[in-house]
């Protein structure tokens, strides 16, 4: 029986090109992407959803964009559109980051417990315990077009793994550290070029099989 993934995270799970303008907004190729990778990966037995958007905060409505990027507001219609669901993969908080929210990364980390306790709440794994998993993104660095945008972001991100960690641990999810695996693209940042996210998504499905195996 085909098993089913959810990945829902921003820009990175879109597919978002790193910027070296305001007007850019190129898409890598699906091939190229972090949860067609990941699907390729885990073999014909999967098939993995991608559930990005672009500027997506973990529960923030944005007071610029819009408050239809908050990753609450849409997780539930989301995971009740694509259940039965066996796996839901959260990679979120680079956004929160921004400097007009001021958040730090225990914020952060919380706004992403706050997500997990939600996706627990849901009937949406068909009856069978809740399947979570986090990604850590890695760091953002702050360069180019978005270095005010996210002033002070590079030394808060460094902060979140750990932080990440625990709460997964506590929400019964599995944990990755992106940061580990792959870097922000010096271009600006915040995005991950076509190398990175290959290996992410490569990393991902291993984590995922090394998970399901215990």
């Amino acid at each position: 029986m085909t098993k089913t993934a959810l990945c829902y995270g921003d820009s990175n799970t879109w597919g978002c090109v790193p910027m070296s303008s305001w007007t850019d907004n190129a898409r890598h190729e699906a091939a190229q992407r972090w949860p067609n990778v990941m699907r390729q990966a885990l073999g014909e037995d999967w098939q993995v959803i991608a559930e990005g958007l672009p500027g997506r905060t973990t529960v923030h409505e944005d007071p610029v964009e819009g408050g239809h990027l908050s990753g609450l507001a849409y997780l539930r219609p989301c995971l009740e559109s694509h259940k039965p669901l066996d796996l839901v993969v959260v990679m979120l908080g680079t956004n929160d980051f921004k400097r007009r929210f001021s958040l730090e990364a225990e914020d952060v980390a919380l706004g992403i417990k706050r997500l997990l306790l939600e996706i627990g709440r849901l009937d949406v794994f068909g009856g069978k315990a809740p399947n979570k998993f986090v990604v850590c993104p890695p760091p953002v660095e702050v360069v180019g077009i978005f270095t005010t945008m996210f002033e002070s972001a590079d030394r808060k991100s460094r902060l979140l793994p750990p932080l990440l960690r625990d709460v997964a641990a506590a929400c019964g999810a599995s944990f990755l550290d992106a940061g580990k695996t792959i870097r922000s693209s010096p271009v600006d940042g915040i995005h991950l070029d076509g190398q990175a996210q290959v290996a992410l998504g490569r990393a991902v499905a291993a984590a995922a099989l090394m998970s399901a195996a215990r």
